[in-house]
């Protein structure tokens, strides 16, 4: 007697185990029992149930929300949610039945909006500004555990900043008919002494922490440049750029020097034996070829005096020792004092 009941158990209890190991738990993708879906955005969620009798029934319910387009088939329902609305948020049960058990499986659906409009005031920062704040545009959910701030620089965060907590307010615009209500977020950070140079870039992010979601939003936060920077003591003096003063026109020059001085008009009088420059009424560039031309033709005239004067003395005292000179010698004097003094309207007589 004994014997026969535990057999009929061991049946039994081989049939329920035949039976479970024929139905498998539902299965959906995606497998996240939190979805995160953008605003405006599409998703589809698919709910599976695999059933040895092929009798298996599957659902997509709603229960505090608009459902969404489901399509079922056996032993598959698509749940298909398009252009989400905040409205669309909440929890979706997918419900499956085989061989007289139910199975169920629950998403919670999260519609969420973070555009990347970012702002920063002040616009630019002054070196010694005290506060700077970053403000996130048409943003939900505002949750600090979903959206935060933070202030970097050379990638890590602003050692000694001390964020003041944030801001939260509707946006200034005004849904119209269907629209969402949206948010704007502002967090403002006590910026610590940055010293000089500051850093050189400065980035306020905005990051989004959903379910298996993580978005992160970037803005520079520019440096205004100072007027003028202080000067570097241990840099050398610059060159003098300053034009140097006009030179002494009594000083002497040489003779093959082309520079030009103006002349200084002096308020005294003029002393004995000085010659006062007078100013043309010409212009200054038709009186420099005829100067350099008068002075190139009597550097010429007293070059040519000089060895003319050598060779006329030294013909001279030939003559003075011979009594019969060649007649070309004794013309040279005539001709070497009548070149030497025609500027001097003097007519050179030989001796005879």
């Amino acid at each position: 007697m004994d014997f026969g009941l535990a057999l009929l158990l061991a049946g039994l209890l081989g049939l329920l185990l035949g039976q479970s190991l024929q139905v498998k738990p539902l299965q959906v993708e995606p497998p996240e029992p939190v979805v995160a879906v953008a605003l405006g955005a599409s998703r589809q969620l698919t709910c599976r149930l695999a059933c040895a009798d092929r009798g298996a029934s599957v659902q997509w319910r709603g229960l505090d929300t608009s459902l969404g387009a489901v399509q079922s088939d056996t032993g598959r329902s698509v749940l298909t949610v398009r252009n989400a609305s905040l409205s669309a948020a909440g929890t979706r049960v997918c419900v499956g039945s085989c061989g007289g058990r139910t199975f169920q499986h629950t998403v919670q659906l999260l519609v969420y909006a973070f555009p990347d409009q970012l702002t920063v005031s002040p616009a630019a920062l002054v070196p010694g500004d005290p506060a700077v704040a970053c403000t996130a545009h048409k943003v939900t959910p505002v949750d600090p555990n979903a959206l935060s701030f933070s202030l970097l620089v050379g990638g890590q965060e602003l050692e000694g900043a001390q964020a003041l907590g944030p801001e939260v307010q509707e946006e200034e615009e005004e849904p119209q008919g269907d629209e969402d209500v949206l948010f704007r977020v502002t967090e403002r950070w006590r910026l610590p002494p940055l010293g000089t140079p500051v850093p050189p870039a400065l980035y306020c992010q905005a990051t989004m922490r959903l379910p298996g979601l993580e978005l992160s939003h970037l803005r520079w936060v520019p440096w205004r440049p100072t007027r003028s920077p202080p000067p570097d003591t241990t840099s050398p003096d610059p060159p003098d750029t300053t034009s140097p003063d006009p030179p002494d026109t009594t000083s002497p020059e040489s003779p093959g020097s082309t520079r030009t001085h103006r002349p200084e008009i002096s308020q005294a009088g003029p002393t004995q034996g000085e010659v006062i420059p007078t100013v043309s009424s010409k212009p200054a560039g038709d009186q420099l070829p005829t100067a350099l031309w008068t002075s190139s033709a009597v550097l010429g005239l007293l070059l040519l005096a000089l060895p003319t004067y050598h060779l006329w003395k030294r013909c001279r005292h030939l003559a003075e020792d011979d009594t019969h000179p060649p007649a070309s010698l004794r013309l040279l004097p005539q001709v070497s004092a009548w070149a030497g003094l025609r500027g001097t309207g003097q007519v050179g007589i030989s001796p005879s």
